[in-house]
């Protein structure tokens, strides 16, 4: 099995578990919903520009974006099934 870094497959937050007025952030993208009671009163999504200009020019890019989109788009699905 190929060894990958730490970070492959993670440049998005994962959305499993994602409480409320807490940001999770992944290697480049970060997000965070807040909440007033029952209702969101605001979503705020970020990019690392920085990071996202390392993370291109890593070798591994392209396979790790692949990753990075299938794991969550599998969360969404899972959220929205459940």
């Amino acid at each position: 099995m190929k060894e990958h870094q730490e970070c492959y497959g993670k440049l998005f937050p994962s959305i499993e578990n994602a409480a409320s007025n807490v940001t999770h952030k992944g290697k480049v993208f970060s997000f965070r919903a807040e909440r007033l009671g029952m209702m969101v009163s605001k979503r705020v999504t970020e990019v690392d520009s920085k990071q996202w200009d390392e993370c291109t020019q890593c070798p591994e890019f392209n396979t790790c974006y692949l990753l990075s989109m299938a794991k969550l788009e599998l969360e969404q699905a899972v959220r929205t099934y459940a």
